[in-house]
């Protein structure tokens, strides 16, 4: 079976093939086998290895450059180099804008979907809120000079938040979104990290290689008077997005 197969397999045909090469070469590097300073192969070794003409496994390589996980030198080959993470601080205010800001040209965030339903165990706790409440649950997804940088889901109480699902599907963030339901300023209460390896669908949405390991934050924001506001749960690329707290 070849590197592509195995792609295919495990849920990844949706992706341009480029991209799914360049990740497959970010997962060796992550993974160590291959080590700072190394040479990769030739860009007719990596053809022959995914299946792939030359011109594929250049554009795969040069998004790599782009990202400053590799560097091509001429006459010599391409060559690892540390791969560029974004730092992300986590605090008492955390903000995706000022997150990373300073480390990019350009931070958007998209509304996937978003629904009501009732609240879990976990939210319900969460939010303080009665188990079965009703809650909105949205699922975004953040991106940082057009790569993916995070995908998270909160909720919030359906009861104080009715319109937060239409106010951040037009301004596209959290804080403008609270803003306008009357939630001037708000806090992070706590937070607690933990890994996982990505599953088939968060792969496709974060353009993941298959075994690629999450970093899960589930926090709780609290507003001015320390009323809980959002739970949210957010998962950040392992190799991509280094978490400071």
């Amino acid at each position: 079976m070849t590197a592509v197969d195995k792609m295919q397999k495990s849920g990844l045909a949706g992706v341009a093939l480029w991209r799914r090469i360049a990740d497959e070469i970010r997962l060796d590097i992550v993974g160590a086998r291959l080590s700072r300073g190394e040479r990769l192969p030739t860009e007719a070794q990596l053809a022959e290895r995914f299946s792939a003409n030359r011109h594929t496994v250049r554009r795969a390589l040069a998004m790599l450059a782009q990202e400053g996980v590799v560097r091509a030198e001429q006459g010599r080959g391409v060559f690892v180099q540390d791969a560029r993470r974004v730092h992300y601080r986590i605090g008492p205010r955390t903000r995706f804008s000022e997150g990373v800001d300073g480390q990019s040209h350009q931070a958007r965030g998209a509304l996937m979907s978003h629904v009501l339903e009732p609240a879990s165990a976990d939210v319900a706790s969460g939010l303080a809120l009665k188990a079965g409440a009703p809650v909105i649950r949205l699922e975004t997804i953040a991106f940082v000079d057009e790569a993916p940088f995070s995908r998270s889901t909160h909720w919030f109480s359906k009861e104080r938040f009715e319109g937060i699902a239409e106010a951040y599907g037009e301004r596209l963030s959290i804080t403008a979104a609270l803003q306008a339901c009357g939630v001037e300023s708000y806090s992070r209460h706590s937070t607690r990290i933990t890994t996982r390896h990505a599953e088939a669908q968060e792969i496709v949405q974060l353009r993941l290689s298959p075994g690629a390991v999450l970093l899960r934050a589930e926090a709780i924001d609290i507003d001015a008077e320390g009323r809980p506001i959002q739970f949210l749960v957010t998962r950040f690329p392992g190799d991509r997005v280094e978490l400071m707290v």
